[in-house]
């Protein structure tokens, strides 16, 4: 381009994580360009991830199947719009409102005929979907800033949660550790079993007596959260169905330890500089989904990572032991670094 645009506009219509992985993509666009005022449409259910984001100036939501009806009359509004994922009714939206497109390869070679510039299609699971998504700006000239995703909790929001925990746990709250035992229920073979996280959550407390577990999780996976807390009696707080996904975000930020399975608050988790153990299933393993540049971080992959997976392959092989092995290694890592001198 001739000069730099001012007015960019980007579009993620998905789920937690992608929308998350999209981050870095557009922190590469705002640090190549720095006076530009950036507009952010996702998911009207997870577009909140953008909040208080300093390198995004606007924040708006869109569904893809209402697209087809926006921009037909407002002219071209943007001088620059970036379509991440591969829904076509959004690229042609973005080609409605803006000068210039820059987006995926579609299947309608009419649209990518419009395309100021048209990135190819990677491979199915070639690369993990940060570096996928960071393609875009890359078509530019632009270069990443960075692979780790952000989440900015505010002041308000972090006092907001304390004041919950106050009143959930009182004053004694001790070592707090975030659990989050549910994917989605399309992607159910992601779940290590609950009991597995019981067992896990007993480990722990006997290494650290003043662990107490902060539950998270949505109202579908009440039965599994509400057994675990049963389980847990006395040391635990059921947070599963109460909160948006910024409040979850915010009480997520004030644990000391956070286990997870591969999910939405999981990948939001990874924005906090907070001990965390993520678990991935073999048909999603870490390499494509996990935690990137973050500094005390371990991912479990199932042992069928390396071949032989299918939704089949249990996340009950994950072994117990395993797992609590690697969080003392962590609490011990993230010990000695607060022990190194300024």
């Amino acid at each position: 381009m001739a000069a730099f645009p001012r007015k960019i506009l980007v579009i993620q219509v998905s789920r937690i994580g992608d929308t998350l992985f999209a981050i870095p993509a557009i922190r590469a666009i705002a640090t190549a360009c720095p006076d530009a005022q950036i507009t952010v449409l996702g998911h009207p259910n997870r577009a909140d991830v953008f909040k208080h984001l300093p390198f995004i100036t606007e924040i708006g939501s869109i569904e893809k199947r209402r697209s087809w009806l926006k921009g037909w009359f407002s002219g071209k509004s943007y001088d620059l719009a970036f379509v991440f994922g591969f829904d076509e009714a959004l690229v042609a939206y973005a080609l409605r409102i803006s000068s210039k497109v820059v987006a995926f390869q579609q299947s309608v070679e009419s649209l990518n005929r419009k395309l100021y510039r048209m990135v190819e299609r990677p491979a199915f699971q070639s690369e993990h979907a940060v570096k996928q998504l960071l393609r875009l700006p890359a078509a530019m000239g632009w270069q990443a800033d960075g692979l780790r995703v952000a989440f900015q909790v505010t002041a308000e929001e972090s006092t907001a949660a304390k004041q919950l925990l106050q009143v959930e746990i009182g004053s004694n709250a001790g070592f707090l550790v975030g659990l989050q035992v549910a994917s989605f229920h399309t992607k159910a073979y992601r779940d290590w079993p609950v009991e597995s996280f019981a067992d896990l959550a007993k480990k722990i407390h006997q290494y650290r007596p003043d662990a107490h577990f902060l539950i998270f999780g949505g109202k579908d996976e009440q039965e599994r959260t509400t057994w675990l807390h049963q389980q847990l009696d006395g040391c635990s707080t059921h947070l599963a169905g109460r909160l948006s996904l910024r409040q979850t975000a915010a009480c997520m930020s004030l644990t000391q330890l956070y286990v997870g399975v591969d999910t939405g608050p999981t990948h939001i988790m990874s924005a906090f500089d907070i001990p965390m153990l993520a678990l991935y299933h073999c048909l999603s393993p870490s390499s494509l989904t996990g935690p990137l540049e973050h500094p005390v971080c371990a991912a479990v992959d199932h042992p069928h990572a390396a071949g032989g997976c299918s939704d089949a392959s249990s996340m009950s092989d994950i072994n117990v032991d395993y797992v609590f092995q690697r969080i003392v290694e962590l609490l011990e890592q993230q010990s000695a670094k607060l022990r190194i001198p300024a």
